[in-house]
């Protein structure tokens, strides 16, 4: 890996193209460097991740919704949409899927300097290599591109500190993943990169306070623009230069300003792109950060069943600075302590998914977000008593540059009426690669039966897990066979909007 040095540049100084941050992407996704085996084998894990996911969002509001839109813009040859047989214009069914990719935040995440989700990447890729009628070799090696390009950004410039959505990074890593697709040049992929990025930067109010159904939708977007800026830029347009280190650019105006400087690593040429294995998917069906704190519960519930709504003082949860004031106490959203809050914002407060996980002893996508579960007595009383703490230590380990050393859980305390205390700790999450059980393709395979099952035949289940593990071999045709289609019945049509 490279590190290149970003900085703000005033009009007068004339960065070249070439130096540009933008370039420099572009040219890792031009670069023809063969995929390797175990990055391969990745791909088709994280493919059968978001179908999984998709499979148990299709019924969803957010999904439906998205679909009936895409299901307006037919086209030819056109790309599939999850859930039914139709064909959308592909920017179209970038969105619709998409959006069922990331409604249950309950696919792959990678989190450094900034946060992501790098699955996000799949539904734009896959949607333009099914229109342009590309193999299976060609999506592996655009999927391996998107997901490089947004890991390494995630690792070197944060947009949270600034209140900006992480989708910024997902805009130019998806185009230049479609860049690699289409085997475009670095000047067509160069301009996409630009356009994306300056299209897709918005503020987390969309994760703040009352989380709305948008939340799955932002990604979406991203990767929407990311297919409009490819076509866009394939047809000669052009995008504001330079976008990130302009005096007017994103760096200056959106985040760290115009004395900031960032080192970012990208693959130098020749070098494969094995970002992915960097990332980790989600066992439970919440925000990352507390996937650990899921299994922490779990084991407090077999090993400590006095722990309960009448014994316990207090729980508090010894974390990292993001858990505590994103999805924790700290970030003093009375919503995280709320009965009646909305499931999006639910799957962002710890404190409730800690507390239903602990009395539960397991969790559920579905029942353990109903209004029926989040409203009980004991649980509400319960919740009440679970608060968060920022330590050092576990913040300094969660910006661990080590995978060895880099964490995502934290330490308890349970303080029960009689004076007891007990304490416990958990650094990863049990199916993160280091943790108790890492996830590998039998997981991702039994976490896509699972959800699949109430809305797909056997036969479609079997059928498409055959077939994505022949994805290198893939031809364009057999590409449309990478959706999934619903049972007969299970949809149901969307609202009616403009379209």
């Amino acid at each position: 890996m490279k590190l290149h040095h970003v900085r703000v540049y005033k009009s007068d100084e004339n960065l070249a193209r070439t130096d540009q941050l933008a370039w420099k992407i572009a040219e890792v996704a031009a670069d023809p460097v063969a995929v390797t085996p175990e990055v391969t084998e990745m791909v088709i894990n994280r493919i059968i991740d978001n179908a999984a996911v998709a499979a148990a969002s299709i019924t969803r509001a957010p999904a439906i919704s998205a679909r009936a839109q895409a299901e307006t813009h037919p086209a030819t040859p056109g790309s599939t949409v999850f859930g039914i047989t139709k064909h959308a214009s592909p920017e179209w069914a970038a969105w619709a899927n998409g959006v069922a990719v990331r409604e249950l935040d309950y696919h792959d995440t990678f989190l450094a300097a900034e946060y992501s989700h790098p699955g996000d990447n799949i539904p734009p890729i896959l949607a333009v290599a099914q229109h342009a009628k590309k193999t299976g070799a060609d999506l592996v090696r655009g999927i391996a591109t998107g997901y490089e390009i947004q890991i390494d950004l995630v690792k070197a410039i944060s947009l949270h500190a600034h209140k900006i959505d992480h989708v910024a990074h997902l805009g130019p890593s998806a185009a230049a993943g479609i860049g690699t697709l289409l085997g475009l040049p670095p000047e067509i992929i160069f301009q996409a990169v630009g356009q994306a990025l300056h299209t897709t930067t918005a503020t987390r109010q969309s994760r703040k306070g009352e989380i709305s159904t948008w939340k799955a939708y932002a990604p979406a977007f991203a990767g929407k623009m990311a297919v409009e800026s490819v076509d866009r830029a394939m047809r000669g347009q052009t995008s504001p230069t330079p976008i990130y280190e302009g005096e007017d650019g994103v760096i200056a105006w959106l985040l760290d300003g115009p004395d900031a400087s960032y080192e970012v690593p990208l693959p130098e040429k020749g070098e494969p792109k094995r970002a992915i294995l960097d990332s980790y998917t989600k066992e439970h069906s919440a925000e990352y950060q507390a996937q650990a704190w899921i299994d922490m519960a779990r084991k407090l519930h077999n090993e400590h069943p006095e722990v309960n709504a009448d014994r316990v003082k207090s729980i508090v949860i010894h974390t990292s600075h993001h858990t505590h004031y994103v999805i924790g106490s700290g970030a003093n959203d009375p919503q995280k302590y709320d009965p009646t809050a909305s499931r999006e914002t639910l799957d962002h407060s710890v404190p409730y998914i800690f507390t239903v996980a602990l009395q539960d002893g397991a969790w559920d996508h579905q029942t353990s977000y109903s209004p029926e579960r989040a409203g009980r007595a004991d649980t509400v009383k319960l919740w009440n008593k679970v608060t968060t703490e920022e330590d050092k230590e576990w913040t300094r380990r969660y910006h661990s540059n080590d995978p060895a050393e880099k964490a995502f859980g934290g330490s308890i305390t349970i303080t029960l009426d009689d004076g007891t205390v007990i304490t416990d700790e958990i650094a990863v999450a049990d199916a993160h690669p280091l943790g108790a059980r890492p996830f590998a393709r039998a997981d991702y395979i039994r976490k896509f039966r699972t959800l699949a099952a109430p809305v797909l035949e056997e036969a479609e289940i079997e059928r498409f897990l055959a077939l994505v593990q022949r994805l290198p071999e893939l031809t364009a045709d057999e590409l449309d066979g990478l959706n999934i289609v619903a049972k007969a019945g299970v949809l149901s049509d969307g609202p009616k909007g403009l379209f």
